[in-house]
Order: structure tokens, then sequence, then C-alpha cells
């Protein structure tokens, strides 16, 4: 059984951000996956600057399809981003210093944010961009 897995309540009803949020869980449960059999350490460098790198875009796709639908709460949901990008990159440099390894932490961290960042934040501009990209 996958740590996290994709519910249909997830769907913001549009399939492009559908996806991408699906490859975000996907990612997380490759994080959970490589601390499971002690490769935390060795793989997490990998995989977190996969997921940063792949965050930024996916953001940036949404914050596009947000612009573009002039969605009223724009510039609270950015800022959410950005926070996200700024704790994720704390992450990283500590990998890459050696002073963090992978652990539980992390992964329930990265679940909990991109549950809660689609149920509340996603939802919210949900309407606007149905099946719109």
């Amino acid at each position: 059984m996958a740590f996290y897995s994709w519910k249909p309540e997830y769907s913001v009803g549009n399939d492009l951000m559908d996806k991408q949020h699906q490859i975000l869980i996907e990612m997380i449960n490759k994080m959970h996956d490589a601390m499971k059999v002690g490769k935390g350490g060795v793989e997490a460098g990998i995989i977190a600057t996969e997921m940063i790198d792949y965050s930024k875009m996916h953001f940036a796709v949404e914050e596009e399809l947000m612009k573009k639908y002039q969605f009223s709460a724009f510039n609270e949901h950015v800022k959410e981003h950005k926070a996200f990008i700024e704790k994720a990159a704390v992450f990283q440099k500590e990998i890459d210093s050696g002073s963090f390894t992978l652990s539980m932490e992390i992964t329930t961290f990265l679940r909990d944010w991109l549950t809660n960042h689609i149920l509340v934040n996603d939802m919210a501009y949900s309407k606007v961009v149905k099946n719109l990209a």
C-alpha cells in the first residue's frame, strides 16, 4: 500500500492540474519508499531536487491559469506557493550539506501540506479552471 494515494476528492476538475498533483503524490511516495529501504540520505537530495523543480513548474502553470481566469484570491495563493518553495529549499540545503536525512517527518510534512493545499487552496480556484487548461 502506498504511503500517499490519490483520492477522487482531490480533483480540482481540471485534468492538467489533477495529473500534476498526482505526479507530486508519486514523488512523495518515492521519497517515502527510499526512506523505508534506508536510502533516505543517498536518494533524498536527488528526489528533493526533482520535487522542488517540479513544484516550481506546477505552481507556475497553476498561477497562469488563475491569472487567465482572474481568480480573486490569486495573491494569497501565490504566497502559499512561495512559502512551500522556501521551506523545500531549506530542506534541500540541509540535505545537500549532509546535515539532514530523509525521515518520516519530511514525508509526513509533504503529504499533509499537499493534501491541505489541494483540499483548501486549490479547491477555491477549481470553479474557475475546471477543464479549461
